[in-house]
């Protein structure tokens, strides 16, 4: 480990490292089904930031994972919640009662009366940031750090890449620790958007294949198989149906969720389904589709969510050693 690069390191991201109470700025993005206790607590043990993914977990469900979470480390941890949740105000409660310091609104603008309600209830909110002008407003808003996360991603992703995003907030958002994610896979990459102004950096792909993570056997072989190029955006097939795109390695369930979204708009145009529950059916598919994958390991009619940053991903190991790797990377670069 280079001692000097990893001085400067440490100076770069001490506003990440402070804000999240961790040894290392590196916060796990929050994936459904995936980042649940094991991961979570094995990456706030390695020195980085876990975050729960909530996703559509009922508050009975969130409350055991968070329990499950706090058996297996002492270390600061977060919550993802999605914004347009129903039950968002239930999920809120649960969280500030198991006394989670932080919690991530994804999935949409946050009402300011969601971002009051947890800052009263004395956690720290970090938000998403797709624009400057909509990093400007979260901040007006209350949001106490943000993220900016781009089209590199897996998952929902929005349109503009992180190297863009990063160029366009980065220098122009000094109040609050901003928090770079997609695409990466290496710790040079991280160290570059450090010294362009980041607090520290989001990564999710990376940790997929880690021996933490409960991804199925199946799930992992494709990760290890795949490439940036196998990682591609869903289609949206009509333009009064805007489906946010999701990015996965391509199979079946590609093909699949076309005549997902054909067969709900026939039942749309039919009168069987009012627009309401038709975008809503279109929305459930991934969920359905990505639990079939990671948890049974049907890799062909489930969804493979992944990052561009797939095709870096080459073995199973400690999430510790992944950890490490980056940092060792990153110092080198810094020096």
């Amino acid at each position: 480990m280079n001692t000097e690069g990893l001085k400067k390191l440490n100076l770069l991201w001490k506003k990440g490292t402070d804000f999240l109470g961790t040894e290392y700025a590196i916060m796990g993005g929050a994936m459904s089904w995936l980042s649940e206790s094991n991961l979570v607590s094995a990456l706030s043990n390695a020195g980085g930031f876990g975050v729960i993914a909530c996703g559509s977990m009922t508050p009975d469900l969130l409350s055991k994972v968070i329990e499950e979470t706090y058996a297996k480390t002492t270390k600061p941890f977060g919550v993802n919640l999605i914004t347009m949740h129903p039950d968002i105000d239930a999920l809120i409660d649960v969280t500030l009662a198991h006394n989670v310091k932080y919690v991530v609104l994804a999935g949409g603008i946050p009402t300011g009366d969601s971002i009051k309600r947890i800052k009263d209830g004395g956690a720290k909110v970090i938000c998403f940031s797709p624009a400057l002008v909509l990093a400007k407003k979260l901040i007006r808003s209350g949001a106490d750090a943000l993220i900016v996360e781009g089209s590199e991603a897996g998952g929902h992703i929005g349109p503009v890449s992180t190297s863009v995003l990063a160029q366009e907030i980065l220098p122009h958002i000094k109040d609050v620790p901003v928090f770079v994610a997609g695409g990466i896979g290496r710790g040079e990459v991280m160290a570059s958007y450090l010294q362009m102004g980041a607090a520290g950096a989001q990564l999710g792909t990376m940790f997929v294949c880690s021996e933490e993570s409960i991804a199925h056997e199946n799930f992992k072989k494709m990760f290890m198989r795949g490439n940036a190029r196998d990682a591609t955006v869903s289609v949206q097939v009509d333009k009064r149906f805007p489906v946010i795109p999701v990015r996965a390695l391509k199979n079946a369930a590609s093909e699949d969720f076309l005549d997902v979204q054909r067969d709900v708009i026939n039942k749309y145009n039919s009168g069987e389904l009012e627009m309401g529950a038709a975008q809503l059916e279109i929305e459930h598919y991934w969920a359905g589709a990505l639990r079939s994958a990671v948890i049974d390991g049907d890799v062909e009619r489930g969804s493979i969510m992944a990052g561009q940053s797939v095709g870096m991903v080459k073995k199973i190991e400690p999430v510790s050693e992944i950890i490490a790797n980056l940092i060792e990377q990153a110092a080198e670069q810094i020096a």
